[in-house]
């Protein structure tokens, strides 16, 4: 081929120079990794409430409801709305989840949920929790991810956190004999760009002093104030200054919602406003490893009586819906009953899909019009691939 520009042997000088060390730089900041495992909720329980048979309680609590109220899949079909055809796998799928994984992520809360108590108090917790989560392992109950939330630098004490996260720890090791799988650690209200580097320096400290392998210890920051929103919109290299440990960011919407004014009955996770929070944490995050994780509806069931659970199972169906549709692929739970709701939605979601974008992928593949003469783009075949994958760890 004939060129004006490049010689003969295919090279070109001078306007390229500094392309390896750009290239290099964005591999860094957008580093390409295989889709991996992502639980579908958070669990949060508070320090004082967890105990070895915590699981079996939600269990048992979420398996009763459904027994009580949607026995049969028609009656799951009528409260949640679904197309009759999957009635019958989705109710088979959530009653199966509940037997044997009701929790996927559990949340030990040291923060918000668990309020000021003394320093001893706090220890004494930290202590009963360190040996619920040992016993949880050794019984082979303790789920796939797992760990704590302490509490904020914001509150002016980082010495309390950090406590809290080195007794936990080390008693968990001690009666363990090892870090079980599957363990993070959730840093709140994230008011200061350096608490981060600060908390990240701590985890490699006590890593370090638990002879944890590298990397072992990684956090999530909560996204629950205008400041947060606002750090990660100026802020490009916040992911890389902190080593790898920053593994997912979950949004905070109580306490975003309230840093705005809104009253109290607009503080919901469908408000426009946290629909702008999670859009920038999509477009901060996007394509550097850290996981998205939506917040929670703070609410239980108003009674035992039917009308009241059934209202209730609707609006956290609806909110789940609602940040599915928005590329929020895992949530909070904060009861029991949230998980019926939770598992119905999500098997829903990725059951009526499933096969219309198995459908666009293959033609794609076989260079053809997709159902309704679809003529999909490289990049919607990516997310489509995505979004297969994505559903086949759920429904499995």
């Amino acid at each position: 081929m004939e060129t004006t520009l490049t010689g003969p042997d295919g090279l070109f000088d001078g306007p390229l120079d500094g392309f390896a060390g750009a290239h290099d730089e964005q591999l860094a900041r957008f580093p390409v990794r295989e889709p991996a495992w992502q639980p579908v909720h958070t669990v949060y329980v508070p320090a004082d409430r967890v105990t070895a048979e915590i699981v079996q309680q939600w269990r048992h609590a979420a398996t009763d409801l459904l027994h009580r109220l949607l026995f049969t899949p028609a009656e799951l079909a009528a409260l949640f709305e679904l197309d009759p055809e999957l009635a019958q796998p989705v109710h088979d799928r959530v009653r199966r989840k509940l037997h044997a994984e009701p929790i996927e992520d559990l949340r030990i809360d040291f923060e918000d949920g668990y309020g000021l108590r003394s320093p001893e108090e706090e220890d004494g917790h930290a202590e009963s929790a360190a040996a619920a989560v040992a016993a949880m392992h050794e019984a082979g109950t303790l789920p796939r991810r797992w760990g704590l939330r302490v509490k904020s630098f914001a509150d002016g004490d980082p010495l309390r956190s950090v406590r809290t996260l080195d007794g936990f720890l080390t008693g968990v090791v001690r009666r363990a004999g090892r870090l079980p799988d599957g363990f993070t650690v959730t840093f709140p209200k994230v008011l200061m760009e350096d608490y981060l580097r600060q908390f990240a320096r701590c985890l490699e400290t006590l890593e370090h002093a638990l002879r944890l392998a590298p990397g072992t210890l990684r956090f999530e920051m909560q996204v629950e104030a205008p400041q947060t929103v606002l750090m990660l919109q100026r802020s490009a290299g916040l992911v890389p200054s902190l080593g790898g440990r920053l593994a997912a960011a979950h949004f905070g919407v109580f306490d975003y919602t309230a840093a705005l004014g809104l009253p109290p009955d607009e503080q919901r996770l469908d408000h426009p406003a946290c629909d702008h929070a999670r859009h920038v944490m999509q477009t901060a995050l996007s394509g550097t490893g850290v996981e998205l994780s939506d917040g929670s509806l703070a609410a239980a069931p108003a009674s035992d009586a039917a009308a009241d659970v059934h209202a209730l199972l609707r609006r956290h169906s609806a909110l789940v819906s609602h940040s599915l549709a928005h590329g929020f692929y895992q949530g909070w739970d904060m009861h029991p009953s949230h998980l019926v709701s939770r598992f119905t939605t999500v098997y829903a979601f990725y059951l009526a899909c499933y096969e219309k974008y198995a459908d666009r992928v293959r033609a794609w593949q076989e260079r053809r019009e997709a159902a309704g003469g679809v003529l999909d783009e490289p990049a919607t075949i990516k997310t489509l691939v995505a979004a297969l994958a994505r559903a086949d760890r759920a429904l499995c």
